[in-house]
């Protein structure tokens, strides 16, 4: 859901996400991802949509997609490292992982459960409102193939997403704290943890033996919060962008209603990352730094978007959610999603069809 240029180690997974596309996008299209076609629901979206226009719908439908890969990370970050309830059932937790993200803050069990149910209420309103709509929602279970963890705590059951191999892109960091750059007037900002971005590196435990040594689980929990932080600030700058493109002023109001707690998400997420211990990984060299160390661009209590330029570099600097600009938010979101290795192992067909609802979400405007 980044927008900056990505570390040239990372072209290799874009590269073959779009090609995937490419490939099969013409013959492949959305069909797959959406209801079963014989459906009531989707009957009726041949004939109408209650008033949705083409464009609304396909921006929901992409919202929804993304949702239900967001419950399917969190899930799985619930499932070892948050709290298993009723509202979050499935796993059993693994008391490891979880006082290893507690040395980040002692709430995140809770915080993990809280943003878990939270986008599984996303995906699940979206889902009913298209239907509500005479539109098709969005189905992801026939791409639940990717492996599940093997440590004690998770289900073992068919993901989504891989959290085992992962290149989070920092730039997140960098961006909000920077009075004179803005990736929507073309800057690229530094990584404020660059091995981060180019490496691969597990946010959840692979199996019981990545519990020790102790600073590599830490560095496993440490990677998890920026990934949290990655995750979220995506969404806030995706529901910013596709709301300009909306039609209906009850999907506006949907768009900045769910947008608007992506941004609690991501100021969460970002305060919590800054508590990461700083430490070397014994296993994979990463480094993470002591991040007050080196100035104001990251300092960790530095949590407010810093004023910034904004439309053109002639008007004052602005406090401001950033990236904003609104030409292609959702394919931008497929592509540094894919880039950062959260689908890794996903068949091209997946790729195919992201693809697709991201390029007809993109296509959508007031006019449409």
């Amino acid at each position: 859901m980044e927008t900056t240029q990505q570390p040239p180690t990372l072209t290799n997974r874009r590269s073959f996400m779009l090609k995937g596309a490419a490939a099969g996008a013409g013959t492949y299209g959305l069909g797959r991802l959406l209801a079963d076609p014989s459906s009531a629901s989707a009957h009726r979206t041949r004939r109408h949509r209650k008033g949705l226009s083409k464009g609304d719908v396909a921006i929901l439908q992409f919202l929804a997609a993304g949702e239900i890969l967001e419950t399917d990370l969190w899930q799985q970050y619930n499932e070892l490292g948050g709290i298993q309830d009723r509202e979050v059932p499935g796993g059993s937790g693994n008391s490891s992982y979880t006082a290893a993200l507690a040395v980040l803050d002692e709430d995140m069990d809770q915080y993990i459960h809280d943003n878990t149910d939270d986008e599984n209420s996303h995906a699940a309103f979206i889902n009913a409102y298209l239907e509500a709509h005479g539109a098709d929602p969005v189905n992801l279970d026939q791409f639940r193939t990717l492996p599940s963890s093997k440590a004690t705590g998770a289900q073992d059951i068919g993901r989504l997403t891989n959290l085992m191999k992962l290149a989070v892109d920092t730039s997140f960091w960098t961006r909000y704290r920077s009075d004179s750059q803005n990736p929507d007037l073309g800057d690229t900002l530094p990584q404020a943890i660059p091995d981060l971005a180019t490496g691969e590196h597990p946010a959840i435990p692979r199996s019981d033996a990545d519990i020790t040594p102790p600073d590599h689980l830490q560095a496993i929990a440490n990677t998890a919060g920026f990934h949290f932080a990655f995750i979220e600030q995506g969404g806030t700058s995706l529901y910013a962008g596709l709301a300009q493109k909306a039609r209906s002023p009850e999907v506006l109001r949907i768009l900045l209603s769910i947008g608007g707690t992506e941004i609690m998400h991501f100021q969460t997420w970002q305060d919590k990352a800054g508590n990461a211990p700083p430490l070397t990984d014994p296993n994979s060299g990463l480094t993470f730094p002591d991040l007050n160390a080196d100035g104001e661009l990251t300092q960790t209590n530095l949590i407010m978007p810093e004023p910034t330029v904004f439309l053109d570099r002639k008007f004052p600097i602005v406090s401001i959610i950033r990236p904003t600009e609104s030409n292609d938010p959702a394919q931008d979101a497929v592509e540094a999603l894919a880039a950062s290795g959260l689908f890794i192992g996903q068949s091209a067909d997946f790729f195919a069809g992201a693809t697709a609802l991201a390029r007809a979400a993109d296509a959508a405007g007031r006019g449409d």
